[in-house]
């Protein structure tokens, strides 16, 4: 007998794929408005930072893709399943994979996202835009919105907290703060009664209470540069306020982020590193999700749990 063949629309945020991309991805991330030639050169110097001339941030997103139809298919034989990708803000676009999908003669798909928490600002539009070109394709398409508290994806986050406080030597001694953090966003979602604040304490209590760790708290980071005020405090402003606390050993949980790029690899690596050392603090990072097993399992079962 046939098998059923299922799409998944794996969306996320999107990168460029190479240094001289960067200018369009920006100009495409402020609506069409080209970035100025400082703004063009900040966010150039921050990928220069971490790539140095080679560009992994892509290939990243497209191993998950990868790892994540090839577990379906492992989990899942009685389905095939073909996933494509759609970012926000790069090519293929969120459009692209659902035509692309109809294009294939795909007519029952699935969207998910490589962020855990929703947000109408976030996961929302990306789902948005996915369905309005499903719907005009003709593409029967449902949506996981969410999977914060997956038992995988908190196994697979105590771990790391776990395995990463065995770096600090003398943490016996020298208590250790754990900071989970994600990207800020406006905080105008307050108003509106968003679920995104939440959901991250929810993934930030449940990782902690699985890791053993008492000595917590949340901190945003990566907040746009606009006029309007984002949600804080911000990580940079946390280092700060440790360190007044008498606190001097900081663990970094990034909960919100799922894969190596600007966020993590300057952001934290960099920008935060500097913070820390100019203020004395040990600070040290969980390693990113990336392809690892329970998180493609988290993925799988999510998309499964569409179907059924």
């Amino acid at each position: 007998m046939e098998k059923k063949r299922i799409g998944v629309l794996v969306m996320s945020y999107g990168t460029p794929e190479s240094l001289d991309q960067v200018e369009a991805y920006y100009t495409h991330i402020r609506r069409g408005n080209p970035p100025s030639p400082e703004q063009l050169k900040e966010l150039t110097d921050r990928y220069e930072a971490i790539v140095g001339g080679f560009f992994p941030l892509r290939e990243n997103t497209n191993q998950q893709v990868a790892g994540l139809e090839e577990t379906l298919n492992g989990m899942y034989p009685e389905y095939e399943f073909v996933c494509y990708q759609g970012l926000k803000h790069a090519v293929p676009y969120i459009e692209d994979g659902v035509h692309k999908m109809a294009k294939d003669g795909i007519n029952h798909a699935v969207g998910i996202v490589l962020a855990p928490h929703f947000s109408t600002m976030s996961v929302g539009s990306y789902i948005k835009r996915a369905q309005q070109a499903a719907e005009e394709a003709g593409l029967a398409m449902s949506f996981v919105e969410s999977y914060h508290l997956h038992p995988q994806l908190i196994d697979a986050l105590s771990e790391r907290v776990a395995d990463t406080l065995q770096r600090f030597e003398d943490r016996n001694s020298v208590p250790v703060r754990v900071v989970f953090s994600a990207h800020s966003l406006p905080e105008k979602i307050l108003e509106t009664g968003d679920p995104y604040p939440q959901q991250m304490i929810e993934t930030s209590e449940a990782v902690a209470e699985q890791a053993g760790v008492n000595s917590w708290q949340f901190s945003w980071q990566s907040a746009g540069q606009t006029a309007m005020p984002w949600l804080g405090p911000d990580i940079l402003d946390t280092l700060k306020t440790l360190q007044e606390e008498g606190v001097r050993n900081v663990l970094v949980c990034p909960i919100g982020f799922v894969s190596d790029h600007l966020e993590v690899l300057y952001d934290l690596d960099i920008e935060a590193q500097k913070v820390a050392a100019d203020l004395g603090l040990h600070l040290e990072r969980t390693p990113s999700l990336n392809t690892d097993p329970k998180y493609m399992t988290t993925l799988a079962e999510s998309v499964f749990s569409k179907l059924t």
